[in-house]
């Protein structure tokens, strides 16, 4: 076992191991909260990082603070922010509903930083580490900080590459003529081209949307402090401090223009994993297609060829499988559970405070992460190297049904049912069918592979 110093908060002595910054709050909330054995999720604690240096900043300018402190405070949350301490934030997800014993954990590893930094400087994790604040505004504020980062810089960037990748396959397929299908069976003639910038405007929209859900999230409750009334909090702290904010982060974070709103609801929040929920709905669609359009390879569609990433069975050899397509599909699995936690957790403001934000914050950054990151892999190692099997989507072509669709106007509903039926009963292509009876069908050898042309039917 570690050794252990003593330290002191308003509940009296508590042991603490030696090496780490924490102080008793913090080693409270550990031995109180052995849940899930899973903390805080570092994004959260980097934004803590930016809201303390963001307050001592904000604290100094206005004279609520010596600037001798708030200097050396300054310095040490930003060691925060840059993630140079995670491992001294140990508090469980599951801990106490407003935050407050992960912001006393930022609030004690500051001040212990701080110390260590300058041992006369005097800083205290209340009085001035946590100056002008409460976990009542701060944790909902970092929430919104950690979710708006983790779109910035990863989910936008992985939707972009996605994007540009399934917007190169459209034009690269565009002359690949295939069957269409409806209700899982064979409808008029499309171009693969034509399937896949279906597939890329799914996430061009999906990029819509996660600007929409970083639009939903930029107001700041920072400086409500315990109910919204601002109470203890210099009138100009809020603007100070979530300009800092902003100009840091590099998203253009204001003050909420209703802070009881901001505090008692999480709207916003509810509102941007909304957009992920659709998100990942858009992602089950395209990576469900894909692995459709590429089974077989020889025994079903087999439209598409995907590259082969691994072996695909321990018994049967050379068997390779849609990975990279099935790991999408259970990413939108997990998102859509989230969907329900976040709901939930959003309804569930009491009066002038939220107590599920903890488990509402990681479910929604856990949504992010995941559909950032599989929708990087599905870029890297599916889509781009996709490859169309021309001569299987002309051969599923030729002996489809539905091509008698476009004789329909010619030779009339009725007739072209007939042939229709008469393909399925005999295994011969509508092609042959018609070229035997042209006088009877009143239409020309011209007009039928005019007709029957894919290419016309398909359209450009």
């Amino acid at each position: 076992m570690s050794e252990t110093r003593i330290e002191r908060d308003s509940m009296g002595e508590m042991a603490v191991p030696v090496e780490a910054l924490y102080g008793a709050s913090t080693q409270r909330a550990v031995l109180n909260f052995p849940v899930s054995h899973r903390p805080v999720d570092p994004l959260m604690i980097h934004a803590y990082g930016l809201i303390k240096l963001a307050a001592a900043r904000a604290n100094g300018e206005l004279g609520v603070v010596d600037t001798a402190k708030t200097a050396i405070i300054e310095k040490a949350a930003r060691e925060v922010l840059e993630g140079k301490h995670d491992e001294h934030f140990p508090v469980d997800t599951y801990q106490t509903g407003s935050g407050t014993s992960t912001n006393m954990n930022a609030n004690e590893v500051i001040a212990n930083r701080a110390k260590q930094i300058d041992p006369d400087c005097g800083v205290h994790p209340n009085d001035h580490v946590n100056q002008s604040q409460s976990s009542n505004d701060t944790f909902p504020t970092a929430m919104h900080i950690a979710t708006g980062m983790a779109f910035k810089d990863m989910l936008i960037p992985a939707l972009e590459g996605l994007h540009k990748s399934l917007v190169q396959k459209a034009h690269e397929f565009h002359d690949v003529l295939k069957i269409g299908r409806t209700h899982l069976m064979d409808a008029t003639p499309v171009r693969l081209g034509q399937e896949f910038s279906g597939f890329a405007k799914q996430v061009e929209r999906s990029l819509d949307r996660s600007h929409k859900a970083l639009n939903a999230i930029f107001e700041l409750p920072l400086g409500g402090t315990a109910v919204g009334t601002g109470l203890n909090c210099h009138p100009e702290f809020p603007k100070k401090a979530i300009a800092i904010i902003a100009e840091e982060s590099g998203i253009d974070f204001v003050e909420a223009e209703d802070h009881f709103e901001a505090q008692a609801a999480k709207d916003a929040l509810v509102e941007a994993h909304g957009q992920l929920n659709t998100i990942a709905t858009s992602l089950y669609k395209i990576a469900n297609d894909i692995r459709l359009l590429g089974s077989g390879p020889r025994c079903s569609i087999g439209e598409i060829s995907l590259p082969s990433t691994q072996p695909g069975s321990s018994i049967m050899p050379g068997k390779v499988n849609p990975v990279m397509a099935e790991a999408v599909t259970m990413v939108a699995a997990r998102v859509f559970g989230n969907n329900n936690t976040v709901t939930w957790s959003g309804a569930n403001g009491h009066f002038e405070l939220n107590v599920f934000m903890p488990v509402m914050i990681d479910a929604i950054l856990q949504s992010t992460r995941l559909l950032a990151n599989v929708a990087t892999i599905f870029d890297e190692k599916c889509v781009q190297g996709i490859v169309a099997n021309k001569e299987r989507c002309e051969s599923l072509i030729e002996n489809s049904l539905s091509m008698v669709t476009s004789l329909a106007p010619i030779i009339g509903y009725e007739p072209a049912s007939k042939i229709a039926k008469e393909s399925v009963e005999t295994g011969r292509t509508v092609r042959e069918l018609c070229a035997e009876r042209l006088e009877e069908l009143g239409i020309s050898a011209e007009q039928l592979a005019e007709a029957l042309d894919p290419g016309t039917m398909a359209g450009e």
